[in-house]
């Protein structure tokens, strides 16, 4: 079934954070909220949801422009990509995104100046096109059921129906160990934690990796008597995330030993990208579970990074679109390459897309249950308003109890409502 777009609109949203949010060595202040529709020959309409991270998918562009500047330039690709889709046919999302996303990254090329521009910054700028791509598609095909879209090829990848999924929150340099310690009194017990701090903005490697020991140990400290049901070795695990910020492999080796050191190394389930993706780094002798995220940008980015020894792939249909991380996460399962949903401080809605993935991904080795990360409801100013605008507010399903999405079967009937009308961003868009 060919689908023809014939008008398109978008609006973007700013909202405000409730602090400087700190990762990569710099800080965000607010994050821009895409808005874009599509309507087809056939009069249906369709509204996708996007999250901007300029500072997340190329923090060259963050450290070049202001911080509403690089926003700007992704909102600009998304317009952008919604001029290319105007009169645009495609019989699947992924064939949509196939046709825009070359000439997008060219474009985004151009406004911005950065010829290496990375394919993850066009990406994100798709990801509310490419949401309201599959929200049409599933129009036209009359069903709300995220698997009946899927091709069978897929169907075996996101085969599992989780009831529970573990919710990570994100503990970034300014989160405090007070804060830290509310989140699992409240019931969280899987913890994220940024680390390639630059804590005096000179750019010392060694001062970074000196300021990670001591956040190591004092996060360690606080958590590592705890025990949980949801682990096999029954402990708290922790999630590290460098954000590329290790420039050697040594000095990663020197975090690594004082992690077991302190006897935090064995409760590691996944290092996140700890290198820039330019270093051709082998990572499979480290000891702990390297996980490849803004690196794995597209199937033979992933492929390569597999190659290097990654051993787990963080998948983001909230960041990188859901067409591009389902190819990805296909690729994962064909190599028997763990997958699991990490976030982008995204709104309520969008946590709802990274849940449809999670809840249907084989469990992490080490975890018992499904996992995803969320961690807007710790950073947005806003974020109690914005749960009322899902359109199945109220579901029990939305609501997170002792660190857990508990999931029912009316959440897979309806995928979550992730292809239900947004009732208050339609408003906002002259569709």
């Amino acid at each position: 079934m060919n689908i023809t777009i014939t008008k398109t609109a978008s609006t973007v949203v700013r909202e405000p954070l409730l602090k400087p949010f700190g990762f990569k060595g710099g800080y965000l202040t607010e994050v821009w909220q895409t808005v874009c529709g599509l309507q087809s020959a056939s009069g249906r309409q369709a509204v996708g949801l996007g999250t901007q991270s300029v500072l997340w998918s190329d923090s060259s562009v963050f450290a070049g422009y202001s911080e509403s500047a690089g926003n700007a330039i992704m909102h600009l690709m998304s317009e952008y990509a919604l001029h290319l889709a105007r009169n645009a046919s495609f019989e699947t999302p992924w064939d949509l995104l196939d046709q825009l996303l070359p000439k997008v990254l060219r474009y985004g090329k151009t406004i911005s100046g950065h010829k290496q521009l990375r394919l993850t910054f066009a990406l994100n700028s798709l990801v509310a096109v490419d949401n309201a791509a599959w929200m049409l598609y599933a129009q036209e095909h009359n069903t709300e059921s995220f698997d009946a879209l899927l091709p069978p090829e897929y169907q075996s990848v996101l085969a599992h129906r989780h009831s529970q999924v573990a919710v990570i929150p994100l503990m970034s340099y300014g989160v405090s160990l007070d804060e830290i310690q509310r989140a699992v009194n409240d019931g969280y017990f899987f913890l994220k934690v940024k680390i390639g701090s630059d804590p005096d903005h000179d750019g010392d490697p060694e001062k970074m990796l000196k300021w990670d020991m001591q956040r190591l140990t004092a996060i360690h400290q606080l958590v590592k008597d705890i025990e949980i049901p949801h682990t096999a070795d029954g402990h708290i695990p922790y999630y590290l995330d460098a954000n590329g910020r290790y420039d050697t492999k040594e000095r990663l080796q020197r975090l690594l030993d004082h992690a077991q050191k302190i006897g935090m190394r064995d409760r590691i389930l996944i290092l996140e990208e700890p290198f820039d993706e330019h270093l051709d780094i082998e990572v499979g002798d480290l000891g702990v579970r390297i996980a490849a995220d803004e690196s794995a940008h597209s199937v033979k980015d992933a492929k390569t990074r597999i190659d290097m020894g990654y051993g787990a792939i963080a998948l983001k249909p909230i960041a990188k679109t859901m067409s591009m991380s389902l190819r990805i996460a296909k690729l994962a399962a064909d190599k028997h390459i763990p997958c699991f949903c990490a976030d982008l401080t995204v709104i309520p809605i969008l946590v709802d897309w990274n849940k449809a993935v999670a809840a249907r991904l084989p469990g992490l080795p080490g975890m018992k249950i499904g996992l995803m990360e969320t961690n807007g409801h710790q950073n947005y100013t806003n974020w109690e308003t914005m749960r009322r605008y899902h359109p199945c507010y109220g579901a029990k399903w939305m609501e997170t109890r002792q660190g857990l999405f508990h999931l029912d079967d009316e959440f897979f009937r309806i995928s979550g409502g992730i292809f239900r009308m947004p009732g208050h961003y339609r408003k906002l868009l002259a569709l």
